[in-house]
């Protein structure tokens, strides 16, 4: 895509270069489904540490990983660290929902701009056909149905 002349992304001139721009948007977003998802867990996993110190006496020693590296530390020095790491996570999530929506947005005007309509794949045509009772196997639909 960098060798391409002009290597203006917004005005795309062929029908392949709209299909790799695309995919290029849905693998973006994609990619930050996935971040969320994954700060969310963390996010659940800072809770249960919380839930589960917050009632041991704060002198008690405890373990915390930093960088790789078991350090022991006390209740009362660690559990101020969690929270404070669960909501710097839950302020990342805020941010990455934010550039989900974004991201959301922009892809339905590149749809809309270019007309771009998304077809089944096999697996969930099939998975379709499997729901509906009396349906007919092997029916090729073609992209543009008008009798809904």
């Amino acid at each position: 895509m960098a060798g391409r002349g002009g290597g203006d992304m917004k005005e795309p001139m062929n029908e392949q270069a709209v299909a790799n721009t695309y995919g290029s948007m849905r693998a973006e977003l994609n990619q930050i489904y996935s971040k969320i998802t994954e700060l969310e867990m963390e996010v659940s996993e800072h809770s249960l540490v919380m839930g589960a110190i917050q009632p041991l006496d704060p002198s008690r020693r405890c373990y915390r990983m930093i960088g790789g590296v078991l350090v022991e530390r006390t209740i009362k020095e660690v559990l101020p660290a969690v929270q404070r790491n669960k909501e710097g996570l839950e302020m990342v999530i805020i941010r990455l929902n934010e550039a989900l929506e974004k991201k959301k947005k922009e892809i339905a005007e590149f749809e809309a701009k270019y007309k771009i309509k998304i077809r089944k794949s096999d697996g969930e045509v099939k998975d379709d056909n499997e729901r509906k009772e009396g349906s007919a196997q092997g029916v090729l639909v073609g992209p543009a149905s008008t009798n809904e």
